[in-house]
């Protein structure tokens, strides 16, 4: 009888068109640099883009909600949209990118506007990407 040390090989016990890891589908490497971010990954850099805006809220807009929507709004599409991260991102070493560049002022405000909906966000695809990203064509990869 033949041990069995936890390895899974290739299509044993999977659906053959069920991807292995978040990425595969898309050609993205399992792990290290260029794979797909982390969903907690993605999340802390979300609490910290948000605590950012509600951080500037606070000190000069006496913490209006509109206004602190408005800023992270505002830091996502320029950002992401110039750089291809925010300071949240960049701090858990994730970028932003649409096919091998950034995604640009477009791509960024649709990305954007999805993710304030908030649905779209947590709605996960096969790939591992959130609706808004497959909408934008987007993808968030480890730095």
């Amino acid at each position: 009888m033949a041990k069995n040390d936890g390895a899974r090989s290739p299509g044993a016990g999977a659906d053959p068109g069920e991807p292995r890891w978040a990425g595969e589908q898309l050609g993205l490497p399992e792990t290290g640099p260029g794979s797909m971010a982390p969903w907690s990954q993605r999340i802390i850099a979300l609490f910290i883009d948000w605590g950012l805006a509600l951080l500037i809220s606070l000190t000069w807009f006496d913490g209006n909600e509109l206004v602190t929507l408005g800023v992270f709004a505002a830091t996502e599409i320029l950002f992401i949209g110039l750089l291809g991260v925010t300071v949240g991102k960049r701090l858990m070493r994730i970028q932003v990118v649409r096919g091998n560049s950034i995604p640009g002022p477009l791509w960024s405000t649709v990305r954007t506007l999805l993710l304030m909906l908030i649905l779209p966000a947590i709605i996960m695809g096969s790939d591992g990407r959130g609706a808004h990203d497959r909408a934008a064509g987007t993808v968030q990869l480890r730095m």
